[in-house]
């Protein structure tokens, strides 16, 4: 199978299962024992101020978790632009993932220190798929994949994303590009 680490994977439109449904999920990693990602555009009603009290002084953090996936529900992820915080690898070029637990407490306290030049996400949960079932449902075509950019998974809106991701796949499998300069002299 390509690789699939640093795309997006588009949920196509017959895809209708609640989990994924109209959504967009960064691969992160991609192994001989399975694949992982965490969806983009599906922010909760939770603040992560509310969800990390009683963990971390966090007061003032107004960002929402977002729903990372089905899987591990409990566990917590984060993303980040910060290439300079240390035990973080780089998933893409301006996103970064912790490569160790206690780099998560290092993230949020920058976000708290620098106030808006640090962008985050924290996501509950993650999508995952046993040895052989991506590829699968790939084949079946439930996933479109394209390549990832930092601007789309720290959009401002996360609502946009799926139909922005949309457009891009619809753009790369045109085989005639079907843009016209002056439509009325059609």
């Amino acid at each position: 199978m390509e690789q699939i680490r640093g795309q997006l994977l588009v949920a196509a439109k017959h895809l209708l299962d609640p989990n994924f449904f109209k959504t967009v999920v960064l691969m992160i990693e991609q192994s001989e024992s399975g694949a992982m990602g965490v969806v983009i555009n599906r922010p909760s009603d939770i603040a992560v101020s509310h969800a990390l009290s009683g963990h971390l002084d966090v007061h003032g953090m107004n960002e929402n978790i977002f729903y990372g996936g089905p899987v591990e529900p409990g566990g917590l992820i984060v993303l980040h632009d910060r290439a300079d915080l240390a035990e973080s690898e780089a998933v893409i070029p301006g996103v970064y993932v912790p490569t160790r637990a206690d780099v998560f407490e290092e993230v949020i306290r920058a976000a708290q220190e620098d106030g808006d030049s640090t962008i985050f996400r924290v996501y509950n949960g993650c999508a995952g798929w046993s040895p052989g079932q991506l590829e699968s449902e790939i084949a079946r075509g439930d996933w479109y994949s394209i390549p990832a950019s930092a601007d789309l998974v720290f959009c401002d809106d996360p609502y946009s994303v799926w139909e922005e991701s949309m457009n891009q796949v619809a753009t790369s499998q045109r085989f005639i590009d079907q843009t016209v300069e002056n439509p009325e002299l059609n």
